[in-house]
């Protein structure tokens, strides 16, 4: 059995057996591996047992473990691993050693047969098999060791409880598993959640009288739970028919031992089993809410995706507009992929990426000898797009000089490149996008009217990630299955506080910013499941949750002001709209100028 053996100064050595899902190191006597250095903490670090392999790790951040010479936090154990931790030294086996005595000798190798079975079964759990073919390798190998003629594995559906394999010494499936399970026994298994061993049926003074058992002309049965952290999953029922092949109770300690740890292995694959479905189910609902490579439910996004089908099919000029990594290349795309245009170029050019100099002779292409280093004709992206869609992303950064010849390349639909004064005939559509206001820019004679008008004759407005509701789950659980893939990353899904985590914060860096968070924790994770911490979602990044009447107040205030925007700074007007008496306007803005907190 997987143990760990603690040895302190002038204390002796002590042997600690690894038994549980959870084992915790500290300390306190309240631990189940006591490490005797009143200088380590109470509560040290504790080894979790996934199905597969024991993993220690520390409970805070600034402890360590010395494990072979190395500082550690986590470490997965492999057999002979030597530890320090404060004035003790620790060493994991995966196996006890040998007793000195021939009776204890001959009892470990029965224990090491077991657990070299067990071994072999939890190998191929991370194999690609279905669960029914595990557990059914699995009885077969409690058929093995407890020398039974056959065995059932017994799990809990709900309330219920259903046979899940009925196998013979053969290595056969038993039909009508059910018919041939004394009722008795397994009520008394799971009453008691203990084993139950029966030697001998039929002279037993507790069953012998049992209809099932007289029924069955049963001689020997064992019957043990499977339990996972006090929760029943079933039961591993065995019998022998034979009066020469009875059970003992080194039998049943063994067995019991193994279905200790089998549980722990079955509750796993259970897990892995609901977690594939669960995917299954997610993939198929987001097949429902993809529009092409954009996800969502919500009504802004919807939105967009309706307008999206409206314009796809037309030639007409599109302006999308929304914060950085709001996706707007993807509708862009998805624009052109549904076009007419949809087997030509779609070709992208990102405004603000390039240096002055240099943009147009990339939008325009430029004749050999136009200046230094055109050595020779080449075109530019208004030539690459021809028949297709061309992309301008942050057309806001443009310049004012280039924004002349962009409108009348639009507008003459033919373009000159960059040292030469012919003009070449260019189809394409014209796609823009930018984050900035540019009615803002405008105003302050950084962008040209006459374009903005001639790209904006459709606009789509991406509405930011903290705005999309239920879609910031849909769209990490979307993404993190596409990015586990790639990465062949062994993280299946979110913990339920990542998932909160995920929905309070505020993602000013919108999709993009949830793409890098997810791809950084799918490298770096340890577990199969995903953690505010792997996302660095802690609680100090998240937005308060303020009182509900500083909530409601900070909500009025901000509302009046706006309300006051859109009337000019009107006192009047706002207090006819908002359906209150003008004196709380005046006191509001009285209090907005002295820079209080609160609107009465």
């Amino acid at each position: 059995m997987p143990s760990i053996r603690v040895s302190a100064p002038g204390q002796g050595a002590t042997v600690y057996h690894l038994y549980k899902k959870i084992t915790s190191i500290g300390s306190s006597k309240d631990n189940d591996v006591i490490i005797p250095d009143p200088l380590i903490a109470e509560s040290f670090a504790h080894i979790h047992f996934d199905g597969q392999t024991y993993n220690l790790a520390t409970i805070t951040r600034k402890s360590e473990v010395v494990v072979n010479g190395k500082k550690r936090k986590k470490h997965k154990l492999s057999q002979g691993d030597k530890l320090v931790i404060g004035s003790a030294e620790l060493s994991f086996s995966l196996v006890d050693e040998a007793p000195a005595q021939s009776d204890e000798a001959a009892e470990t190798a029965t224990d090491l047969d077991a657990y070299n079975r067990l071994y072999e079964f939890s190998a191929r759990l991370v194999q690609r098999h279905t669960l029914d073919e595990l557990l059914e390798e699995l009885m077969d190998a409690v058929i093995e060791i407890t020398s039974a003629d056959k065995g059932f594995l017994i799990l809990f559906e709900g309330d219920d409880l259903a046979v899940k394999v009925a196998r013979n010494l053969k290595r056969e499936n038993i039909a009508d598993a059910v018919s041939q399970l004394s009722d008795s026994i397994v009520a008394k298994t799971i009453k008691t959640q203990k084993p139950v061993i029966v030697s001998d049926a039929m002279n037993d003074d507790e069953f012998a009288a049992a209809k099932s058992v007289m029924k069955l002309k049963l001689s020997s049965v064992i019957c043990v739970p499977l339990l996972d952290r006090g929760r029943l999953l079933g039961l591993i029922y065995v019998g022998n028919d034979s009066v020469t092949h009875l059970f003992v109770q080194e039998t049943m300690r063994v067995l019991t031992v193994f279905a200790a740890q089998a549980s722990l292995i079955i509750s796993n694959a259970l897990l892995m089993r609901e977690l594939e479905f669960d995917k299954q189910k997610l993939s198929s609902a987001l097949e429902n809410l993809r529009f092409g490579e954009i996800v969502g439910s919500s009504k802004a996004i919807q939105d967009v995706f309706r307008k999206v089908e409206k314009v796809a099919a037309t030639d007409i000029s599109v302006l999308i507009t929304g914060e950085t990594g709001t996706g707007k290349e993807l509708i862009a795309r998805e624009i052109h992929n549904r076009s007419p245009r949809q087997k030509r170029p779609f070709i992208t050019i990102n405004c603000g990426a390039i240096p002055e100099n240099l943009l147009e002779s990339e939008l325009f292409g430029h004749v050999r000898g136009a200046f230094t280093g055109a050595v020779s004709n080449r075109p530019g992206k208004f030539q690459a797009a021809a028949g297709g869609t061309l992309f301008l992303d942050e057309i806001g950064e443009m310049p004012l000089a280039l924004q002349v010849k962009i409108l009348r390349a639009i507008q003459e639909r033919a373009v000159a490149r960059v040292g030469d004064t012919r003009t070449e005939p260019v189809d394409i559509r014209i796609l823009a996008a930018t984050n900035r206001d540019l009615e803002e820019e405008i105003a302050k004679g950084r962008f040209r009217e006459d374009l903005y008008y001639r790209l904006n004759v459709v606009n789509l407005h991406l509405p930011p990630l903290r705005e999309r509701g239920e879609d910031v789950l849909v769209i990490a659980r979307y993404l993190l299955s596409r990015y586990a893939k790639e990465y062949d990353s062994q993280v299946r899904g979110l913990s339920p506080n990542a998932a909160v985590a995920i929905r309070k914060h505020n993602w000013p860096g919108n999709i993009r910013e949830m793409e890098n968070r997810l791809k950084k924790a799918l490298v770096l994770a340890d577990s199969t499941m995903l953690g505010p911490d792997d996302l660095e979602l802690t609680g100090d990044e998240l937005p308060p949750i303020l009182p509900l009447n500083e909530a409601k107040e900070r909500f009025q205030r901000q509302y009046i002001n706006e309300v006051l925007a859109l009337n000019n700074g009107n006192r009047t007007k706002t207090a006819r709209d908002l359906g209150v008496d003008p004196r709380t306007i005046f006191r509001h803005l009285e209090r907005e100028e002295e820079g209080e907190e609160h609107v009465p």
